[in-house]
């Protein structure tokens, strides 16, 4: 597939851009549903389905861009793409606020959200320190900072998990259910009618689908960015971390359309947290030395920007009333503002 692409001229790669990007609308909003059941058949909570199941799957196309980045040796692409992409990704929650009835953040009844956003902000400014010590200390070719970042990531899900035993922290004042949707009883019911075996063959087609159509948009993306010539750290924060970030746009509407508002933002903080442990498989096999020496500023505003618009969505979970315009949430208009102000500087100094 990728000589195929090389071969072809920017008219076409866009053309086949925009069918990738179908593919993966279609197979993530079938992925979303099929959590969601699987969420009720065995009674699991949705926070732990979105950060294991969901957030994993969608993490497919990064996972691929993380490998084949590090294999040929370029790690200023591969971690523009995984830094990059938490902001990005943390945007795209407030863009499916728009199909939530008020705030997407007033509707989690546990602290579980809170949480991931807590223990995600303390693993991005972990990764700030790192990236300003330079990495002082690797151990056969890989370095320390990496590995505890991989460290400090499987606490957080050993804590996620004992933390949904738990009911330490009880909401009074509670948003209204929203009414299923039509979208709800339409595609979702198909699926619920199927038998459990075939739900499982559909949950593995479903994520061969994203993988294949992810590596596809990555490597479209790369021939893309050449052809059009913008920058490749540019390339590396905006176009190839929004083209692997097109499972988590699929996923995370459709599961606010299903009213699974803590499924969706598990999804992101999930899928922002594996953004971060795949920093450890990426040292491994960037055989340069340390990964995080390759630092630039454009990778340190990306971490930065991760880091605020997180601490954004921290606040709206904790503050439960919070003030609505257009259909958004306040804390949803500012994480987009903040995005898009942060492209603005990233342009400037590519």
């Amino acid at each position: 597939m990728y000589q195929f692409i090389q071969t072809l001229p920017l008219e076409y790669n866009l053309l086949l851009f925009l069918i990738f990007t179908a593919g993966i609308w279609w197979a993530g909003t079938r992925l979303t549903i099929i959590a969601d059941f699987i969420s009720e058949r065995h009674k699991l909570a949705r926070t732990t389905i979105g950060l294991v199941l969901l957030a994993s799957a969608t993490s497919l196309p990064e996972i691929a861009t993380t490998v084949s980045g590090s294999i040929i040796g370029n790690p200023d692409l591969v971690l523009n793409n995984l830094f990059g992409g938490i902001a990005l990704q943390t945007t795209i929650l407030a863009v499916a606020d728009f199909w939530a009835r008020g705030a997407i953040t007033n509707y989690p009844r546990k602290a579980s959200s809170a949480l991931e956003a807590t223990l995600l902000v303390t693993l991005l400014v972990c990764l700030q320190i790192i990236i300003l010590l330079g990495e002082p200390i690797a151990i056969y070719g890989v370095g320390l900072g990496s590995i505890t970042i991989a460290i400090l990531y499987i606490s957080a899900l050993v804590l996620l998990r004992r933390y949904e035993t738990n009911n330490d922290w009880i909401p009074i004042d509670l948003p209204e259910l929203s009414e299923p949707s039509s979208f709800k009883f339409g595609v979702a019911q198909k699926i619920r009618d199927t038998k459990l075996h075939k739900t499982y063959l559909l949950t593995a087609f479903t994520c061969g689908c994203i993988l294949f159509f992810g590596v596809g948009i990555v490597m479209l993306s790369e021939k893309i960015a050449l052809q059009t010539g913008l920058g490749s750290s540019f390339v590396g924060v905006t176009f190839l971390a929004a083209a692997t970030s097109l499972p988590e746009l699929a996923t995370t509407i459709a599961a606010v359309r299903l009213g699974a508002y803590t499924l969706a933002i598990s999804n992101i903080f999930g899928s922002n947290l594996i953004m971060l442990v795949l920093v450890l498989p990426a040292d491994t096999l960037d055989r340069s030395g340390p990964i995080l020496k390759h630092t630039s500023h454009t990778l340190e505003l990306a971490v930065a920007l991760g880091l605020l618009t997180t601490t954004i969505y921290l606040v709206g979970l904790i503050v439960r009333r919070k003030i609505n315009i257009a259909g958004f949430g306040i804390d949803s208009l500012l994480v987009i503002l903040t995005y898009f102000s942060g492209l603005i500087i990233f342009y400037f100094i590519k």
